[in-house]
C-alpha cells in the first residue's frame, strides 16, 4: 500500500476532527483573512485569525447551537455571501455534529424557503436582513425553524419578541455559557460523529423544476481533504484567494482541503472586487470558474485596444505567442518530458513577456503559481493564451454529487483542453454511450427524500452517472466533451457539442460575454450572442457610436457585421453540419438575476431558449423542421 493510500484510507470520521487536529498544531498560525471597513472611512484593512482564534468562533457557536436545542444530523442552514463568518459557521455546525444546508443569498423567498423545509432546517444563519426577510415572508409554512441567527448584529431585528431571531454575536455569547458548563461537549461530539452521518445537503440549481437536495456525509468531505492534500497542489506556505460562492460545492471543497493542507485563505465573495483583492491579498493559488478568465482575457484585450492601434496588435501578437508556447511547451512535456520549445519562439516569448505577459502577471498579485478552474469548461485557446503568459490554469472537473473534486490536471505536467486524473480513491469508466462514471468515497448518499431520483443517478453498486460525455487518454487524462443532455443532434443526424462550438466563439471575440448555439432537431445551428457591455462600449466609441446606449449599439448594423466577422471566422474551422448560418445578438448579457446563469455561472439553455424564442424562431422562419 502506497503512503497515499494510506493517508486516504486512514482518514478520520469527519473534518471536524481534522479541525480541532489543525487547532492542536498550529493554533498561532494565521488560518483566515477578511476585510473589515474602517469605520472612518478610507480603504478597506484585512485582518487575520489564527487557527486557535478561529476554533474560539467555532466553538462558541457550535456551542449556542447546541444549546438551542440543535442535535446531530439536524439541520442548519446557511444564506450568506462567501466571507469569514460563511466558514466559522459551518465549521461549527460541523462541531456540533449537524449538518449544514447550503442556500445561495441570490436564492428568492419562495425556492430559499422550499429548501428550508425540504431540509427540514431547524436553524438559518442569515447574512443580513434581506435574508432574515425571506424567511421571516414564509415563517408560518416553516414550522420547523426554530430560529434566525444574522451575522450582520444591526439586522438582528427580533419584531416578534419571541426570541426567533438573534445576532450570531449573541449566539457565540450563549455558546460560551454553555461551555462553561459542559466545557467537554465539543470534544465528545466531535468524537461522536461517525463517517455516514450527514454532513451537507447542497440544493443543485436545477434548469427546470425544484432543486434536488445532495446528501454529502462527514466521510466524504474527510476523503476530500486528504484526497486533495495528496496531490502536492497546495501547501502550508501558500496564501488562497477564496470568493467563490460557498453554497457552491466548488468553494466549499476548498474549506476543506484549506483544513488539512493548514495554509492561509483570504476570503471575499463580492466578485466585484477580485480585480482589486488580487494586487492587496498577492495569492499564489487561487480557483475560478472560466466566465472569469474570460472577463479578464477581454479586459485585457480591451485595455490594449483603447491604447491605439499599434498597442493592439502588439497585444494580438503577444496572444498568438502565448498560444502558440504554451501549445508546444505542453507537446513537447508529453512527449519527452522535456518543455523547452524552439529557440525562435522562445525569443519571440520572452520579448512579449517584457510587453505584455509581466503586467498580467502583475495584475493577478506577481506570485500566483497556479488556478484551478472548474464548474465548466474552459475554452482552450483561452488556457493556451494563459499557460504562454505564465499564469497556469489546471483544469478539473467534479460535480455536487461528488463532493466536487474529482479530477484536477497534475502541477506541472497540466494539459490544457483536460481536466486532469482522477483524485487517489476516485473510479473512472466510461459507458458505452460515452457517460463518465464514478465511484468512490466523495460520491454522494443519494438525493433527500427522492429515492427514485438517486436510483435513476447511483447504481447499487456505487458508480455514479454524471450526465456528462468524455474520453479517457491511455494515461489517464479525462477530456470532457459535452453534457450528456446538452448534445445537439441535427435533422441530419448529426450529433454536435455545442460548448465546443461556443468555446470556440470565446477564444477569438473578446466582445462576447455569453453565447449559446442551437441547433437541436433542426436542419442548421444557429447562435445567440450576449455582448460584454463595457467591452463593445468602448469599441463603439472607437467605431462612430459614442454616446449611443447598450441596446441600440447591440442592435446596430455595425456590431452585427463585427459579429459576423467573427462567425465567419469560427465557422472556417467548424466541420459543414457544426457551421453557424444564421445568428442574433441579443438585448442584454445573459445573468443569474434574470435566470439565465445558475450562480456558479453556468448557462440555462432551456431558460435561455424560453426567453428568446421570438429571435430563434426568426432565425429559422420558413425552414424546415424535423
Amino acid at each position: 500500500m502506497t503512503d497515499t493510500q494510506t493517508l486516504i484510507e486512514n482518514r478520520p470520521a469527519s473534518v471536524a476532527t481534522l479541525f480541532l487536529e489543525r487547532v492542536e498544531k498550529t493554533p498561532d498560525i494565521e488560518a483566515y483573512r477578511y476585510p473589515v471597513a474602517p469605520a472612518s472611512g478610507g480603504p478597506e484593512e484585512w485582518r487575520s485569525f489564527t487557527w486557535a482564534q478561529a476554533a474560539q468562533h467555532v466553538f462558541a457557536i457550535a456551542a449556542g447551537l447546541m444549546d438551542l436545542g440543535v442535535r446531530p444530523e439536524e439541520r442548519v442552514a446557511i444564506a450568506s455571501n462567501t466571507r469569514v463568518e460563511w466558514i466559522i459557521s459551518d465549521l461549527a455546525v460541523l462541531c456540533a455534529g449537524a449538518a449544514t444546508t447550503t442556500i445561495y443569498p441570490s436564492t428568492n423567498a419562495d425556492e430559499s424557503a422550499f429548501i428550508l423545509g425540504d431540509s427540514d432546517s431547524k436553524v438559518l444563519i442569515a447574512e443580513d436582513a434581506s435574508q432574515l426577510a425571506k424567511a421571516r415572508e414564509r415563517r408560518a409554512h416553516l414550522p420547523h425553524l426554530a430560529h434566525v441567527v444574522v451575522i450582520k448584529a444591526s439586522d438582528a431585528q427580533d419584531l416578534d419578541g419571541d426570541g426567533w431571531v438573534l445576532s450570531l454575536e449573541e449566539l457565540e455569547k450563549r455558546g460560551q455559557a454553555y461551555l462553561e458548563k459542559h466545557p467537554e461537549c465539543i470534544n465528545e461530539t466531535v468524537a461522536g460523529i461517525a463517517p455516514p452521518q450527514l454532513a451537507t445537503l447542497i440544493y443543485t440549481s436545477g434548469t427546470t423544476g425544484r432543486p434536488k437536495g445532495v446528501r454529502l456525509p462527514h466521510d466524504a468531505w474527510a476523503y476530500m481533504a486528504k484526497a486533495i492534500a495528496s496531490t502536492g497542489l497546495i501547501g502550508a506556505e501558500d496564501v488562497q484567494y477564496l470568493w467563490l460562492p460557498l453554497a457552491h460545492v466548488f468553494g466549499k471543497v476548498l474549506t476543506a482541503g484549506q483544513i488539512e493542507v493548514g495554509h492561509v485563505v483570504a476570503v471575499d465573495g463580492r466578485v466585484d472586487k477580485i480585480i482589486e483583492n488580487l494586487p492587496v491579498v498577492k495569492p499564489t493559488y487561487m480557483a475560478a470558474v472560466p466566465r472569469i478568465f474570460e472577463k479578464v482575457y477581454n479586459g485585457v484585450a480591451a485595455k490594449a485596444r483603447e491604447g491605439g492601434p499599434a498597442k493592439y496588435k502588439i497585444f494580438q501578437w503577444a496572444a498568438e505567442v502565448a498560444r502558440e508556447y504554451g501549445r508546444v511547451s505542453q507537446e513537447n512535456r508529453r512527449a519527452s518530458g522535456n518543455p523547452s520549445v524552439p529557440f525562435g519562439l522562445a525569443a519571440k516569448h520572452a520579448v512579449a513577456d517584457k510587453l505584455v505577459y509581466v503586467k498580467l502577471r502583475e495584475a493577478f498579485g506577481g506570485r500566483l503559481r497556479a488556478c484551478v478552474s472548474g464548474s465548466a469548461a474552459l475554452a482552450p485557446e483561452i488556457g493556451y493564451f494563459f499557460s504562454g503568459a505564465g499564469i497556469h490554469i489546471l483544469e478539473g472537473y467534479g460535480l455536487t454529487e461528488s463532493s466536487a473534486a474529482s479530477f484536477v490536471n497534475p502541477g506541472e505536467a497540466y494539459r490544457t483542453g483536460t481536466v486532469g486524473k482522477p483524485l487517489p480513491g476516485t473510479e473512472v469508466r466510461i459507458a458505452e454511450d460515452g457517460e463518465i462514471l464514478l465511484r468512490g468515497p466523495g460520491i454522494m448518499q443519494g438525493y433527500h427524500g427522492l429515492p427514485d431520483k438517486t436510483a435513476e443517478v447511483l447504481e447499487p453498486d456505487g458508480w455514479f452517472h454524471t450526465g456528462d460525455i468524455g474520453e479517457l487518454s491511455d494515461d489517464g487524462f479525462l477530456k470532457i466533451t459535452d453534457r450528456k443532455k446538452d448534445l445537439i443532434k441535427t435533422s441530419g443526424g448529426k450529433y454536435i457539442a455545442p460548448a465546443e462550438v461556443e468555446g470556440q466563439f470565446k477564444a477569438v471575440c473578446p466582445f462576447i460575454s455569453n453565447v449559446m448555439v442551437i441547433g437541436a432537431n433542426r436542419n442548421f445551428c444557429t447562435a445567440l450572442f450576449a455582448l460584454d457591455e463595457p467591452t463593445i462600449m468602448g469599441w463603439a466609441k472607437e467605431n462612430g457610436l459614442a454616446g449611443v446606449s447598450y441596446a441600440e449599439v447591440v442592435a446596430s448594423p455595425q456590431v452585427n457585421d463585427l459579429m459576423g466577422g467573427y462567425v465567419a471566422r469560427v465557422n472556417e474551422g467548424l466541420q459543414k453540419w457544426q457551421t453557424i448560418k444564421k445568428y442574433r445578438v441579443l438585448p442584454r448579457d445573459l445573468d443569474i438575476e434574470h435566470g439565465d446563469l445558475t450562480p456558479s455561472l453556468k448557462l440555462k439553455r432551456p431558460v435561455v431558449e424560453r426567453e428568446f424564442k421570438d429571435l430563434i424562431d426568426d432565425m429559422y422562419a420558413g425552414t424546415r423542421e424535423a
